[in-house]
């Protein structure tokens, strides 16, 4: 994995849902970060409902983020909703943080 694409991560899992104690990265929230050739990050996300209380703010607070990273020039942020997010998306450590 690039340094740059490291660097998104690491910034992204800073940010966490609201009303779970998990970043949104651990919790499966991310489904892709892809970077191209001019430091462009293309990043797909989903919320845990589209009712989500933070549907408007958290993408942007994703993409705010993502933006103060040195060395990334854009952010194309897409909020998607296929697949469905449920609780198999998260990793083995947010399953351990919440006791699932």
């Amino acid at each position: 994995m690039s340094d740059l694409k490291e660097k998104v991560i690491s910034e992204i899992k800073k940010i966490y849902d609201p009303e779970i104690p998990v970043n949104i990265y651990e919790l499966g929230l991310i489904y892709k970060v892809e970077i191209d050739e001019k430091s462009k990050v293309n990043v797909e996300m989903t919320l845990t409902s589209p009712n989500c209380p933070v549907a408007e703010s958290l993408p942007n607070n994703v993409k705010e983020n993502i933006m103060k990273v040195e060395g990334v020039t854009d952010v194309d942020l897409k909020l998607v909703w296929d697949p469905p997010w449920d609780k198999d998306k998260m990793s083995e450590a947010a399953k351990l943080e919440l006791n699932l």
